[in-house]
């Protein structure tokens, strides 16, 4: 199995979960964002998504016959700032390795996608989405998304590939052995950064927009725990597909929680609150985005086996404060300067 983006944050969890169902996966990634740490299960090899020479050399090295597509960039905010950028990594990146995989054997692709295709999708403001809901991206990250969509579909039908989109809704927690988590410099996400306020690690929280037509007036979302989605890459590499299939699926847990309610799970975990503040929405963030995912149980048999929200927030915590913090990766963060692609 091909990993690209394998050192990243969902990346280096499915990898441990390939290699712990007996696949063996060959990680590429060029560790802008990722942490070679986080890479510890089969072969790595350090390279540029939009290298396609380097991407068939590997593909032909290991005889690489599925790819499971991580890398690119993830962050919605700073879509808005630099498109460009986004277009570049995660569009022409794409298109590299399609191109990689053409004519090599490789003939199975399953796509870190997201439920940013749709923007407020669903049938009303609050309702879940499912697949065939409407395709509105609010951002020039969920543009980039769909972009990659509609061109591996392309591909299937003039290639023969077939493949699966995963349509990711909030990814979250850790490996519950603590051996890897979330580290991402700067962090993002909602949930590490909670603990860390909770902790006194960092600044209080900022909880973007309170004013948003949901029951406490933050953003609704679906938490899926990293491992469930980890396991939701196997089962669709497993599903029979004929040449040519594209299948588009959610990957949720079908709940939606509130900041505020993720604020209080945190707060329950530590026994302490988690200093927080209000500030103003950031652009591009819809109201609620809850996964409807009957689909992932109907087609690939897959559903959310571990994403109680107080579940994702003790996995998370036991990581944030494992004293090794994973092998190093949160504690080697300060010295750590990703690289920005370019």
């Amino acid at each position: 199995m091909l990993v690209t983006g394998g050192a990243g944050y969902i990346g280096a969890h499915t990898a441990k979960a390939l290699h712990e169902q007996g696949y063996f996966p060959v990680v590429f990634d060029d560790l802008s964002l990722g942490f070679r740490e986080a890479a510890r299960w089969g072969a790595f090899v350090q390279g540029d998504i939009r290298d396609t020479r380097a991407l068939a050399e590997v593909i032909e090295a290991h005889a690489v016959k599925t790819v499971v597509h991580f890398a690119g960039l993830i962050e919605v905010g700073r879509s808005v700032a630099r498109p460009d950028l986004f277009w570049d990594i995660n569009v022409a990146g794409t298109i590299s390795l399609l191109a990689a995989m053409r004519g090599r054997g490789a003939d199975r692709l399953v796509f870190s996608s997201s439920a940013a295709v749709y923007g407020q999708g669903g049938r009303g403001p609050l309702d879940p989405i499912p697949e065939t809901a409407p395709k509105a991206p609010a951002s020039p990250y969920g543009d980039t998304k769909l972009a990659c969509e509609w061109m591996i579909q392309a591909e299937c039908r003039a290639y023969g590939l077939s493949a699966v989109a995963l349509r990711y809704f909030n990814a979250a927690g850790a490996d519950p052995s603590g051996e890897i988590g979330e580290a991402h410099e700067p962090e993002t996400h909602l949930i590490p950064l909670a603990i860390a306020a909770g902790l006194g690690r960092g600044r209080p929280l900022t909880i973007f927009g309170d004013d948003f037509d949901t029951p406490d007036g933050t953003c609704l979302r679906d938490y899926i725990h990293v491992s469930d989605l980890a396991e939701a890459h196997i089962a669709a590499l497993k599903v029979e597909l004929p040449p040519g299939a594209f299948e588009a699926v959610n990957v949720g847990a079908g709940q939606g929680r509130s900041v505020r309610e993720v604020v209080a799970a945190v707060s329950r975990a530590l026994d302490r609150p988690a200093p927080h503040v209000i500030g103003a929405r950031r652009p591009g963030d819809p109201p609620s985005l809850v996964a409807d995912p009957s689909h992932a149980r109907s087609l690939l048999g897959w559903s959310a086996k571990r994403s109680s929200l107080d579940q994702i927030v003790a996995d998370a915590l036991r990581w944030e404060t494992k004293p090794t913090y994973g092998a190093g990766l949160r504690a080697g963060l300060a010295g750590h300067s990703p690289r920005t692609p370019a």
